[in-house]
């Protein structure tokens, strides 16, 4: 059977080393992306040199109809989806709870909580054995503040991030038995560009130093676990939400 991966976010950083591990181990992927398409062209073309194969597909996750059209351009470009990685997402500057606007708040989870919804979906109604599919998996990407809080910092982000744990949870009992694992990772201080959407492009470097392992991780460390979950080797692991935090 041919496996087919959606990576949302696919463009950079763990989206990205995602991707491109995943073809190396025989995924046929599509890299999703919201504005960049030559990062998300770059991915592309680096899965095709190396033998993969690959697609670039537009979309932003917040927008239903957009996450709609990425999975029919999916269909047709590559075939039926088998495994999705929820990568996409987004923070904003810095800011206390008590400066934060309801708009910030709602762009945020509009992204990170209900682009991830959407798209489970639209793998779900392919996967499900009980509508006919292959089955398959899914790996959303939380974040170590989901339980730290992010207190004056991102709140907002990580407050998203917590749903995403309960949607993993929640999502993973209740499609288990239509042929579909779902789990999560839950990456710690990580060295990619999302840092500088903070206003604090050396954050890695300087929040890594404190982590017991002493220093920030990386993509393709992430991107290890993630595949590792959508592979057959975690064909009993469902439901769980895997740290890769080095410690923290």
């Amino acid at each position: 059977m041919k496996r087919v991966l959606v990576v949302t976010g696919g463009s950079r950083g763990i989206g990205r080393a995602t991707a491109e591990l995943a073809a190396s181990r025989g995924y046929a992927v599509c890299v999703n992306y919201r504005e960049n398409a030559n990062a998300a062209n770059e991915a592309v073309e680096t899965i095709r040199r190396a033998g993969g194969e690959a697609v670039a597909l537009r979309a932003d996750v917040s927008d239903e109809s957009a996450v709609a059209k990425l999975f029919e351009g999916v269909d047709r470009e590559l075939g039926v989806v088998t495994a999705l990685v929820n990568n996409a997402g987004m923070l904003e500057t810095q800011m206390k709870v008590e400066s934060m606007t309801a708009e910030r708040i709602a762009r945020v989870l509009r992204t990170n909580v209900v682009g991830s919804f959407v798209c489970a979906r639209e793998a779900i109604r392919r996967m499900s054995t009980a509508r006919g599919g292959p089955g398959g998996a899914i790996v959303n990407v939380s974040s170590a503040a989901a339980r730290l809080g992010g207190a004056n910092e991102y709140v907002d982000y990580a407050a998203s991030k917590g749903a995403i744990d309960t949607l993993t949870i929640g999502l993973a009992r209740e499609v288990a038995a239509e042929g579909i694992r779902v789990n999560a990772v839950r990456p710690g201080i990580i060295d990619t560009e999302i840092h500088a959407s903070g206003g604090v492009p050396d954050r890695a470097e300087r929040a890594g130093k404190k982590a017991p392992i002493g220093r920030p991780g990386r993509s393709d460390e992430v991107a290890a676990a993630i595949v590792w979950l959508l592979s057959a080797e975690a064909s009993y692991v469902t439901g769980a939400i895997l740290d890769v935090t080095g410690g923290r």
